[in-house]
């Protein structure tokens, strides 16, 4: 392998602007987009109210969940020189909250200090009552991906090189964006729906893919296609079985000693995706565990697993 995992990545996270909580300086994103104007399709009679969950025991550091959401919307970390790149991040929770820091913020503004524009999804939960249910996460993930392509020229961003990447739950979601850019979830609702939702790259982490058992992770299965899903429900949500000749390229990564989604979920995708003949580049690492995002990385095998990213982006030329 030519990039060594292990490298000690405390630099670059200090150039991306990781300082303490504690100093007043997490990583801040530089404005928000709204993704429905006239709000969400399929709003529940009693819509949810958003809560903000601090899980962090470090006065260092946020780890905030958001349940709740009914604004469904994009934080953006704009670069000092953007490279026209764009990366599209969807955190994980298990599709009962997102987790916005540690699979997040502290990606984009990693990324941000590379010369790429990311935008972090707040997508609405599956479990909340909306109308378009199992399906309602994949909404807000193509409109963000139409939309930041309909404002590419206001970000100086080339609306060919926008990727998209995803954790845990938020993998399935980027997974599922990835099979299914082009299905018909929900009604167009102005100029930027006619444009393409397929990310020109994926990348899920330590994804939620089946939603069967035994490889199934149990809560993101629930709050997705509910406790007592017939098998037709599950295959439907199941991304590895929606894999087409047109699913873009493909990077997999997962720890193997991972005890909360096991890792022979990112093995069904890659499976899936070389037979149909999709590029996919996979690395599975002895230790890390899951959630490691990052900050949590330090220390383990995946230490400097978004180094194993980049340089595959650039070979693509999404990064280039």
């Amino acid at each position: 392998m030519e990039i060594d995992r292990r490298t000690a990545l405390l630099g670059s996270l200090a150039a991306a602007g990781f300082a303490s909580r504690a100093a007043g300086q997490p990583p801040q994103p530089a404005e928000t987009i709204e993704l429905w104007p006239r709000g969400a399709p399929g709003m529940p009679a009693k819509p949810p109210v958003e809560r903000i969950d601090e899980r962090s025991q470090d006065p260092g550091f946020h780890d905030r969940a958001v349940l709740g959401i009914a604004r469904p919307r994009m934080t953006v970390f704009r670069p000092a020189r953007p490279n026209g790149a764009a990366v599209l991040i969807m955190p994980g929770g298990g599709y009962s909250w997102v987790v916005v820091d540690k699979e997040g913020n502290e990606l984009g503004a990693w990324l941000a200090a590379r010369g790429v524009t990311a935008f972090v999804l707040f997508y609405r939960l599956p479990g909340e009552g909306w109308a378009a249910g199992p399906d309602t996460p994949l909404q807000d993930a193509q409109r963000a991906m139409r939309l930041i392509r309909a404002r590419a020229e206001a970000y100086r961003l080339d609306p060919a090189r926008v990727a998209a990447m995803g954790f845990s739950a938020g993998g399935h979601l980027c997974a599922d964006l990835a099979t299914r850019f082009a299905a018909p979830v929900y009604q167009p609702t102005d100029t930027a729906d006619a444009l393409s939702a397929r990310p020109v790259a994926a990348a899920p982490i330590y994804p939620v893919i089946a939603m069967t058992a035994p490889l199934a992770h149990p809560g993101s299965r629930r709050n997705l296609v509910g406790e007592h899903a017939s098998a037709e429900r599950e295959r439907a949500h199941s991304p590895h079985l929606a894999v087409t000749a047109d699913t873009p390229p493909c990077f997999l990564l997962h720890a193997e000693d991972d005890n909360v989604v096991p890792v022979e979920n990112s093995l069904l995708l890659r499976a899936a995706l070389r037979a149909r003949g999709v590029p996919v580049e996979t690395h599975l690492f002895p230790d890390g565990g899951h959630g490691f995002g990052l900050r949590l990385a330090r220390g383990r095998s995946v230490e400097g697993w978004q180094e194993l990213f980049w340089a595959w982006g650039a070979k693509r030329r999404l990064f280039a």
